[in-house]
């Protein structure tokens, strides 16, 4: 096994908290999440389908269903997610996850929302640096968000060596592959990477987009232009 020192959250996990108002420790309450949603626009963190037709369409026009960009839409959909609420980890609709939310995932489970990597494993860490506490056992994730990115192979997301996680961007659509880690949920719904893809018919990538979405930065309003401009 690897040995590093205990991880803690660093600067830059620091700012993504500050930026998106989220709290590491206790997560946003009930209330909180509410207003959040609210002052957003009361949108859920839904993405609209590649073919965003009539419910009654498409019970009379079945085939669409069947058309690749539906089929692997409905297989990257998540359903459900862990979330900080008021301290307690809680299982939730990942509809309702807004900007903000504290997540935990863990293999298997499809990444609800577009968010940042703050720690590594199933619990929190020391939110300021640790002297002379011991050594840690390295923590490992490994992601695939190809199906938003059209990059070849998963992201693996591992410790540096001030023992914090490295701040990694995952998407919505995404797929935990190994390990497990703690995020800030930073776009829901329309606002994810995928949501702005569909939208501009960029959706399934044809080429590797990782490098144009990890550098839209943290701005939505930043990452709508920059994908419109590249339509």
């Amino acid at each position: 096994r690897i040995i590093v020192p205990p991880m803690t959250l660093s600067s830059e996990h620091q700012d993504l908290l500050s930026q998106y108002g989220g709290n590491y420790l206790r997560g946003l309450s009930a209330s909180e999440a509410s207003q959040r949603r609210s002052d957003d626009g009361g949108s859920l963190n839904m993405v609209p389908p590649p073919l965003n037709c009539p419910s009654w369409v498409c019970c009379l026009l079945p085939c669409i269903k069947h058309i690749p960009s539906m089929k692997m839409f409905r297989q990257i959909q998540p359903e459900d997610s862990e979330v900080l609420r008021d301290g307690k980890w809680v299982n939730y609709d990942a509809p309702s996850l807004v900007r903000g939310d504290i997540i935990r995932m863990t293999a298997g489970d499809a990444v609800p929302a577009d968010c940042a990597i703050l720690s590594l494993g199933m619990d929190h860490v020391a939110i300021d640096p640790v002297e002379g506490e011991g050594i840690g056992e390295a923590e490992e994730m490994v992601v695939d968000v190809g199906s938003v990115t059209g990059e070849a192979k998963p992201r693996t997301l591992g410790s540096r060596d001030d023992g914090s996680a490295e701040p990694v961007r995952l998407y919505y659509g995404g797929r935990v592959l190994q390990g497990s880690g703690i995020a800030i949920v930073t776009a829901v719904g329309p606002m994810t990477a995928l949501g702005l893809m569909i939208r501009d018919g960029r959706w399934p990538p044809k080429e590797d987009l990782s490098d144009e979405i990890d550098g839209m930065g943290n701005d939505d309003e930043a990452r709508a232009s920059l994908i419109d401009g590249a339509a």
